[in-house]
């Protein structure tokens, strides 16, 4: 489920509907934001960049996000929300 869910990103819809399974509001601004930086569409940027995640984490990332996925109830869906939060660039001004 996971694989099919990257190589679904480069569609719009499928973007959109992440974010909405995701219920995280301030997930789509911080997608444009970042698209819009980089000169991409949000679901252009998002594929690219879960992408290079998925190539270049090493075996201590993948190890966490296994076991972000067996903890899950949904484990695609973890593993996508623990991989945005990787990629995405934090709002600025945003509570830390």
């Amino acid at each position: 489920m996971l694989g099919k869910l990257i190589d679904d990103l480069d569609d719009p819809n499928v973007v959109l509907d992440l974010v909405v399974a995701l219920d995280a509001p301030d997930l789509l601004s911080r997608i444009g934001r970042a698209a819009e930086a980089e000169g991409l569409t949000p679901s252009a940027y998002l594929a690219a960049s879960v992408r290079t995640f998925v190539d270049e984490a090493s075996d201590d990332t993948w190890l966490q996000l296994v076991g972000i996925m067996n903890r899950a109830e949904d484990p695609s869906l973890a593993a996508m929300r623990a991989i945005l939060e990787a990629v995405l660039p934090v709002n600025e001004g945003a509570a830390t």
